[in-house]
């Protein structure tokens, strides 16, 4: 494959190649001004989790590394006072995640791995004479020593409790007896399992019988936690946090620490098909079973975020049973009468990841938003809306007093920490991790354009130039489709479909946010339910010709289409009913089969309300726009991909797409990794997923593509 890689570039003298290279399983930076390539972007260091301290002076946040010879991902800890001029960071924890501060702010709590399971650790800072003493920490004190990992926690205001997240059996009364069924199944020596219901398996694991149930626990007089904590989801038959992304947004405390609010969907016989979640609550001291506050909304309740005065409860709710991709309203919940109403019924835009401020006026949020990701505030009487970040992306923050530290990316620059007050003003970088090899790494300049979609509806692409672009040249394209569908491309830094890759590649990059995409309104956003090959099909067609027409730069002959999940159905629906304007494809993880999809996935609510139901109810509206119906039409050369592990779009989805191609001697090859699920995450991989697409791009863009026709 790296000689093809190598025998592409040289048919392609034009184009750039990335110079950093890969050696015996570690990559060699180049430290020379160089296209951007994938070895930088799997080298990124990742900034995640911002958490400010009690008196908003200190930033603690978790720091992802590569380590490329070891294939995985490796979590510290750091620390940066953000008065010290520079914010010079300190590494706290050489391994873990989850930083959080105890209400004094003198130590910071995280998790890490103790004999191969999953703790709660505490540092302890001594307070000198300039603040804390960050160099001078206390060694780490595992607090938390229980037998099964923690899967998430959260701290009581008053510091003197945590909530604790483990997956348990149903039938077992603590902690150890789900450990002595672990260590029973592993001496087993027959592997079958027998399932009564569904979920069978989720994402990209096989359900096991264990259920994420939360717990409390209680610090003693030297800090550390019971082996056994107390069991406060009694009853609940459901995940707390959910399966496969919960976290701990799910859950809360009520200011006074007496209280725990969760959200949960219960299983029964449904829950392959059912996006029923509720908000719950139950005394901190587990002396009731939990109340259901959210019964009479059949659709997803979620997020509890109580008011510092503890009166009202603010969560965020759809609409509509069974569609995953509503619009999340803020719901206030008044605590003494039970009467509930919508905070923003008149904000046209989907509410997430929501805190509140001090003296509880203002809401803060995050949502799509045309192209980008801002945050937003919102006032908690008048459901006022005001856009506090607006530009990029911001994928996490925390409020604290007057000071807002947020995690924020665009299409050029991954993600970094920085400081903002309430209103939006005085943003300051306070985190610099990646300058290095963002100064040597060339990337593309990308713009954003309108055109007249659908129905003569506005939708919005953008497009992004090849690395040392030149007026009067023209360019190979690559036309990204996103997937969801309910998502979009935004000005935005991703490791898996980041445009400067391509563009690193000598690619010009289009790419649209069709209807169906997130951002633009909620009726722009359901308008692609039941019409997975309509509306968005007839916005590519017209966002393409308006980039030819716009982007003089772009080589319409010379244009491969590519997408995953979503946008590989959409290019298997190309493949048959709209193939001429390009040389090749490349589909990730895509439906080849809408009819069997839905047999075949694990989320059923997703098929039925895509598709108005269940296939055996109108199975004419998985045939209405099904790939597998026009394979009689295929021409175009198609590299698939699909993965071992993928349980959302199972691989016999590409594996019948490959057979397809084959069998009608189209050029295709097929690339799949055992070990990977809908995404592909490990670093070696990723490398190798982007060498082999990059090479199917350029053989079939070649000036001379002609010649490798069979």
């Amino acid at each position: 494959m790296k000689a093809l890689f190598a025998a592409m570039f040289l048919a392609l003298p034009a184009m750039s190649m990335a110079t950093s290279t890969s050696s015996g399983g570690t990559l060699i930076d180049n430290h020379s001004p160089h296209p951007f390539s994938i070895n930088d972007l799997v080298m990124m260091d990742r900034v995640s989790d911002p958490q400010l301290s009690p008196d908003s002076r200190y930033a603690a946040y978790s720091l992802r590394s590569t380590d490329y010879a070891g294939n995985k991902g490796i979590n510290a800890i750091y620390v940066q006072d953000l008065t010290q001029s520079g914010y010079k960071p300190t590494k706290v924890a050489t391994k873990g995640s989850s930083p959080r501060w105890s209400p004094d702010g003198h130590s910071l709590y995280y998790v890490a791995q103790a004999n191969d399971i999953a703790q709660l650790w505490r540092l302890d800072f001594s307070v000198g004479k300039h603040g804390l003493e960050l160099v001078n920490a206390s060694a780490p004190v595992q607090v938390s020593h229980g037998q099964l990992d923690i899967d998430a926690y959260k701290l009581s205001p008053d510091g003197k409790s945590v909530l604790l997240s483990y997956a348990v059996f149903a039938d077992c009364n603590d902690l150890a007896c789900t450990k002595e069924h672990l260590d029973g199944r592993a001496k087993d020596k027959s592997t079958g399992t027998v399932y009564q219901k569904l979920f069978v398996r989720h994402w990209d694991t096989w359900a096991d019988g264990r259920r994420s149930q939360l717990y409390v626990a209680h610090f003693g007089a030297d800090g550390n936690l019971p082996a056994e904590p107390t069991l406060l989801s009694r009853g609940i038959d459901g995940d707390v946090p959910s399966k496969p992304f919960g976290d701990d947004s799910e859950f809360a405390f009520s200011p006074d620490s007496n209280t725990v609010y969760f959200s949960a969907r219960i299983a029964g016989n449904s829950e392959a098909w059912s996006t029923n979640f509720d908000v719950y609550k139950v005394p901190a001291d587990a002396s009731a079973t939990p109340q259901n506050l959210t019964d009479v909304n059949k659709a997803w309740d979620a997020y509890p975020v109580p008011s510092p005065d503890g009166k009202t409860l603010y969560y965020l709710a759809m609409k509509t049973p069974g569609f995953e991709a509503d619009r999340f309203g803020i719901m206030a919940l008044d605590l003494v009468t039970g009467a509930t109403h919508e905070v923003d019924p008149s904000w046209d835009r989907s509410a997430g990841g929501m805190q509140i401020s001090a003296d509880g006026k203002t809401l803060f949020v995050t949502a799509d938003d045309e192209g980008q990701h801002p945050l937003f505030a919102v006032d908690a009487a008048s459901g006022k809306v005001e856009k506090l970040v607006g530009s990029g992306a911001v994928s996490g923050y925390t409020v604290v007093g007057k000071r807002i530290l947020l995690a924020r990316d665009d299409l050029k620059h991954p993600s970094d920490l920085y400081t903002v007050n309430l209103e939006g003003e005085d943003l300051k970088q306070v985190t610099h991790f990646n300058n290095e090899r963002l100064k040597n790494a060339k990337m593309g300049d990308t713009e954003f354009f309108t055109f007249k979609g659908w129905n003569n509806e506005i939708v919005q692409g953008y497009v992004v130039k090849p690395v040392d672009y030149k007026a009067g040249h023209k360019y190979p394209v690559a036309f990204i489709i996103h997937g969801g569908p309910q998502g979009a491309m935004n000005d935005d830094w991703s490791y898996r479909w980041n445009p400067q890759t391509y563009a690193g590649q000598g690619f010009a990059v289009v790419t649209i946010n069709f209807h169906g995409s997130t951002g633009y309104g909620h009726a722009f956003t359901d308008s692609i339910s039941g019409d997975w090959g309509g509306k968005p099909l007839e916005d590519l067609k017209l966002g393409w010709q308006t980039a030819l027409g716009k982007y003089h730069f772009l080589d319409g002959d010379r244009a491969c289409a590519l997408g995953a999940s979503y946008g590989g159905y959409m290019t298997y629906w190309i493949a048959g009913v709209w193939n001429k304007p390009w040389k090749c494809l490349v589909d990730h993880d895509g439906v080849f089969d809408v009819r069997m999809m839905y047999y075949a996935t694990e989320e059923l609510w997703f098929e039925e309300r895509e598709n108005g139901g269940a296939q055996f109810d109108v199975p004419q509206n998985y045939e209405k726009f099904n790939p597998i119906n026009h394979v009689k039409d295929w021409r175009v050369p198609t590299l698939v991909v699909h993965s071992g592990n993928d349980f959302r779009i199972p691989i016999t989805q590409g594996l019948g797409a490959f057979t397809a191609l084959q069998r009608q001697g189209i050029p295709s090859e097929f690339l799949t990794f055992p070990d990977e699920n809908h995404w592909v995450l490990k670093p070696q991989n990723s490398v190798q997923w982007h060498e082999t697409v990059n090479a199917w791009l350029k053989k079939w863009t070649a000036q001379d593509a002609e010649s490798n026709k069979p």
